[in-house]
C-alpha cells in the first residue's frame, strides 16, 4: 500500500509540474504619442516669418540687442532657440559662430551629420546638423541669403541629456525643424 500510495504521489506530482516554463516578461517600452502637428503663420517683428507648431508658443527675447524667440514646447519640455543677427560684412565669423557652436557638442555626441539647405526662389540658405548621443542640443541650424540676414537656431531638451529616452521628441521636432526651415521668408 506503501509503494502504491508513492507511486500515485509521485505520477500527480509529475502531471501538476510538467507546465510550461516561466519566462521572465521583457522590459517594457515607453510609447509617446503626439499629436498631429497642425502649422499656423508667425508674424514676427524680426526681419523674418516662418510657420510653428499651434501647440508650441512663441516668445520674443532680446539678448545683446540681437532679435531672438524661444519656441516652447510644454508637453515636450522641449525649447527652440532663434537668434537673428543682421550681416554687416561679417558673414565669414557668423557662419564660423555657428559651426564652432555646433561643434562643440562633439565630445558627447556620438555623431554629427549635415545637411545642406538651399531655397533659391526665397533666397534661403543654410546648414542643418543633426546630433546623435547624449549631447545637450539634439539639432542646430542657420539659415542666411548671404547677404542681409542670419539666423541661428538649436533644440535643446529641458532634461539630462539621454538620447534614448528623448528620440521620440527629437523626430517629432524633426519635422517641425523641416517646415520652420521650409517656410521661411525674409522680410
Amino acid at each position: 500500500m506503501n509503494k502504491l500510495l508513492i507511486y500515485i504521489l509521485f505520477i500527480g506530482i509529475t502531471f501538476i509540474s510538467c507546465k510550461d516554463e516561466v519566462l521572465p516578461k521583457p522590459k517594457a517600452q515607453l510609447r509617446l504619442n503626439y499629436k498631429k502637428a497642425i502649422y499656423e503663420n508667425t508674424d514676427t517683428d524680426c526681419a523674418f516669418n516662418f510657420k510653428k507648431n499651434k501647440i508650441a508658443y512663441l516668445k520674443r527675447v532680446s539678448k545683446h540687442g540681437f532679435c531672438g524667440f524661444r519656441i516652447q514646447y510644454p508637453n515636450l519640455d522641449a525649447t527652440i532657440y532663434l537668434t537673428y543677427r543682421p550681416v554687416q560684412s561679417d558673414l565669414d565669423k557668423l557662419l564660423k559662430d555657428a559651426q564652432n557652436l555646433t561643434y562643440e557638442h562633439v565630445v558627447k555626441a556620438d555623431n554629427i551629420t549635415s545637411q545642406v539647405y538651399s531655397n533659391s526662389s526665397q533666397h534661403v540658405h543654410g546648414m542643418v546638423y543633426k546630433v546623435s548621443g547624449d549631447a545637450a542640443s539634439a539639432s542646430q541650424f542657420y539659415l542666411t541669403d548671404s547677404t542681409h540676414h542670419f539666423l541661428l537656431g538649436s533644440v535643446y531638451f529641458n532634461t539630462k541629456p539621454n538620447f534614448d529616452s528623448i528620440l521620440p521628441g527629437i523626430k517629432y521636432l524633426e519635422n517641425d525643424l523641416q517646415t520652420m526651415i521650409e517656410s521661411l521668408q525674409w522680410k
